[in-house]
């Protein structure tokens, strides 16, 4: 009930949770900032949308109700309902205060029970800023914070434009080890653009994805076969408004999100702004990315397009860096992304898999290789859509060897290596000895990886 930002989720030490004690804790005042004025209209639907769920929850006592109401009663209703809302939200929005201190930054908020965020600013490895459509008139911004260990992000919604540009500054100087009083007036760190997605170009890359047309082609086969042999429109409107919703966000959905996808480098990270409605900002962090993937869809390959993704440590899941981009231009990015690793040579070094690997996967067998440069392991798979995969050697966390009957009667083994992003890329189908020896390999250079790692920090 107390609003967006959650409770502490720091690591615990044996004497409690592991954040500063002491005066410096104290440094900011008890009550801070509060957000913007704005915040009490976005809160208030907050009983507005408990009352809309009890109604579908037990929809036919709520018809019932609904049948003896008469204009007056739901005037009245009105009447009351929405100044509750209101006043929900204002209390809400009156409690709600944020500041930051010299080792951290303090979210207190809380309606019936008080909550207090603790967020240490050597923790934050991103801190986003989202511009959903209505918050863009109203000039308004969500800021997001990305933490290490939580895997939910914290947020202070909503702030404005301009303040929540200063903030997301103050809070990259910090990070980096700025001096408090000098973060403030550091302001935003310079850019340079390393690339803009044309919105023609994204056009066509949409229009030749295979997704878009799948969903379209299902939603006119599968609702009308299901209405012919049951008889049912019920069961045909079933189907389709799943098929119509995965269809909207392969196609339009993508377009509205990926629109003006612009990359530029800057001394915090890359950063990532995109979005035509709900215009989002993003900053991936120098060394926090665990491993990249570079996809080529069939249609795509004539016109030497990719689309690239990163798994980036503490995200949960993949973060898009390129929706579409030319090859060479993509690798001229991602040696900004991971300096040092050339995309080329991991294609060159890739190796097919034997021939005897047929009899495990017809078909899809030739799609398999693996290879190794001095920065990365590579891998790669797919026939109709081609994946290279490249994981830096300072990144892996464990390698290992599994070999199904199949595989084993065959001599051929998969090679795994786990990623800190919570992921693995897998060599399929390498021959037994050769997979033995490279576990071995790839585990000792992943030691030495490590100690000739960049810093995993800011500004430096």
């Amino acid at each position: 009930m107390g609003g967006p930002v959650s409770t502490d989720r720091e690591p615990e030490g044996p004497d409690g949770p592991d954040r500063p004690d002491g005066p410096e804790r104290d440094a900011a005042p008890q009550e801070g900032r509060r957000l913007h004025p704005i915040t009490p209209w976005r809160r208030a639907w907050a009983p507005i949308a408990a009352l809309v769920v009890f109604s579908v929850q037990d929809y036919q006592r709520t018809r019932a109700w609904a049948e003896e109401l008469t204009l007056g009663w739901l005037a009245l209703a009105f009447a009351v309902v929405v100044p509750l809302a209101a006043g929900y939200g204002f209390v809400s929005w009156w409690v709600t205060h944020y500041a930051v201190t010299d080792t951290e930054l303090r979210i207190r908020t809380g309606v019936l029970f008080r909550r207090v965020a603790h967020i240490r600013l050597d923790r934050i490895q991103a801190v986003d800023v989202s511009r959903p459509l209505l918050a863009r008139v109203a000039g308004v911004a969500k800021l997001k914070l990305d933490v290490v260990g939580t895997n939910e992000k914290d947020e202070l919604a909503f702030l404005g434009e301009a303040d929540a540009v200063a903030l997301r500054a103050e809070l990259l100087a910090r990070a980096a080890g700025i001096a408090p009083d000098a973060a403030p007036e550091a302001g935003e760190a310079p850019e340079r653009v390393l690339l803009r997605v044309p919105p023609g170009m994204l056009t066509v890359a949409l229009l030749l994805m295979g997704s878009g047309w799948g969903f379209l082609a299902a939603l006119v086969v599968v609702p009308g076969f299901l209405w012919w042999a049951s008889g049912s429109p019920a069961a045909a409107l079933a189907a389709a408004v799943p098929m119509v919703g995965g269809a909207w966000m392969a196609t339009v959905g993508r377009y509205l999100s990926e629109y003006d996808w612009k990359v530029a480098e800057s001394p915090d990270g890359v950063r990532v702004d995109h979005g035509l409605l709900n215009r989002e900002h993003a900053t991936v962090p120098p060394g926090r990315v665990q491993a990249v993937r570079i996809s080529e869809p069939l249609l795509w390959r004539r016109r030497g397009w990719v689309r690239v993704e990163l798994a980036v440590a503490g995200n949960g899941g993949d973060t898009l860096l390129l929706p579409v981009a030319e090859r060479a231009v993509a690798a001229r990015v991602l040696a900004t992304v991971l300096p040092g690793v050339d995309v080329a040579a991991a294609v060159a070094a890739a190796r097919p898999v034997a021939r005897r690997a047929r009899f495990a996967v017809p078909v899809w067998w030739h799609g398999y290789a693996h290879g190794v440069t001095d920065a990365v392991f590579v891998t790669r798979h797919g026939r109709l859509r081609r994946v290279l995969e490249l994981v830096p050697h300072a990144k892996v966390q464990s390698v290992r060897r599994t070999q199904g009957p199949w595989e084993r009667r065959l001599g051929l083994a998969d090679v795994h290596v786990d990623h800190g992003a919570n992921g693995s890329v897998v060599a399929r189908l390498r021959d037994a000895e050769e997979a033995e020896a490279v576990v071995v390999a790839q585990a000792e250079r992943s030691r030495t990886g490590r100690r000739t790692a960049r810093p995993e920090r800011w500004l430096t």
